[in-house]
């Protein structure tokens, strides 16, 4: 069974070590922060064998070249990786990786970036989503353009409910004010967001979420439903989903 180890870097963001004990291969998901990934998987007695990047973005793959330096580990990414750091293997949409024996789907979330991919494991139940989709939220428009967006995310909401969604920042109480204003009457989302207030008082985090909880409560993923589109506007989904990001980029 895979062991997930999490921790938080920077100033915001959480790091992800996936390690498989049977093939004692470990992956580092993204790479804000390469000392302190190396630290961690040193206290751990783990050695990083392949990063897993989900976009370009400094946060996440800033930390690649102190991590192979350190350990030669390959590094899997999406083509956009290159303006930061060589890549051994190129992957999109469709493509699988490995880690021992377990498999990870890699699915096209762009739109914070245009070449955004995740990692799903539909053996294990978990994704790792990076900055397309966070807990109450999903990334700020960086790159790309409304419809690819909410392409993305339809294809995140596509994944099995039970799925564990692994969110690359701590953003989930600052989302779950917007989310309110957002969707005002969803008792669920008030009651996630006084959870969430609780979690962050005890200085908890609020990540990963399941999917099947975001489907209820982030406006985000609900661009579809009758009630957002009435208090939104938009015939089609990604047009609401657009008003929405909008809101939330000037909230």
């Amino acid at each position: 069974m895979l062991e997930i180890h999490q921790f938080p870097c920077l100033s915001d963001n959480y790091g992800y070590l996936l390690h498989d004990p049977d093939s004692e291969e470990t992956a580092a998901i993204d790479t804000p922060d390469g000392a302190e990934y190396l630290r961690q998987a040193k206290a751990k007695g783990w050695t990083i064998s392949h990063i897993w990047n989900t976009h370009w973005h400094p946060d996440h793959a800033g930390g690649n070249k102190a991590i192979v330096e350190a350990t030669g580990a390959k590094v899997i990414a999406p083509q956009e990786v290159e303006k930061l750091s060589p890549i051994d293997t190129l992957v999109s949409h469709g493509d699988v990786v490995k880690l021992g024996r377990h498999d990870a789907r890699v699915i096209d979330v762009s739109g914070h970036t245009n070449g955004h991919v995740a990692f799903h494991l539909p053996a294990d139940d978990i994704a790792f989503v990076g900055d397309s989709v966070f807990a109450l939220g999903c990334g700020r428009m960086f790159e790309g353009e409304p419809t690819q967006f909410w392409d993305s995310l339809d294809r995140i909401r596509q994944l099995p409910p039970e799925t564990t969604l692994y969110c690359a920042h701590e953003y989930t109480q600052a989302n779950a004010k917007f989310a309110l204003h957002a969707d005002p009457e969803n008792p669920e989302l008030a009651a996630y967001a006084r959870e969430v207030d609780a979690k962050r008082a005890r200085g908890e985090p609020t990540v990963p979420t399941s999917l099947e909880r975001e489907l209820k409560t982030n406006p985000f993923l609900r661009a579809d439903s009758p009630e957002m589109q009435a208090r939104w506007g938009g015939e089609k989904p990604a047009e609401t989903f657009a008003a929405l990001r909008a809101a939330k980029d000037s909230f």
